[in-house]
């Protein structure tokens, strides 16, 4: 009985390691497969780059459903509804939408190495935006608050304010 239980416990050993191999060489197998093992998105496009990958989902529209109802706060289209730039700042990058009636809106935000946007972002649309680049592992520097705005010439503008805290 005894030798039966041992000889029980080496094939359930032998079949969890190979199983775990098994999983092991499946997941290098994946990766070594995939495009560029992911590295091909740990970088913030440029705004030439957005602006192609803008100009190819255009150029190809998917058809969306036509609502039933009209939304009562709609009124004649304007000859240019918004306007998408993204914008550099230390601590990280953003892409704004500096819209027709003057307010601006943050699309999406990303940080910079070494810092990660606080997740109080104000993404409006409003006349002011805010987010807050920190610092990820230096105690030493100060959190950067930004205000970003649309100027005159609907380019989206961010300054550091003020921090709060």
């Amino acid at each position: 009985m005894i030798r039966m239980r041992k000889w029980r416990n080496a094939v359930v050993t032998a079949a969890w390691v190979g199983v775990g191999t098994a999983a092991g060489a499946l997941g290098a197998w994946q990766l070594a497969s995939s495009d560029s093992g992911g590295a091909a998105h740990s970088r913030p496009l440029d705004e030439g780059a957005v602006s192609r990958a803008l100009a190819a989902t255009s150029a190809s529209p998917t058809p969306t459903p036509t609502p039933s109802v009209s939304s009562p706060s709609s009124s004649a289209p304007s000859e240019k509804a918004s306007d998408r730039s993204t914008l550099r700042f230390t601590g990280g990058t953003a892409t704004v939408e500096c819209r027709a009636d003057g307010t601006v809106y943050l699309v999406s935000w990303s940080p910079a190495d070494g810092f990660h946007i606080d997740d109080d972002v104000e993404r409006g649309p409003a006349a002011v935006a805010r987010l807050e680049a920190e610092p990820s592992d230096d105690d030493e520097q100060d959190d950067l608050p930004y205000e970003i705005r649309c100027g005159e010439g609907g380019e989206p503008r961010a300054k550091v304010v003020a921090d709060d805290d």
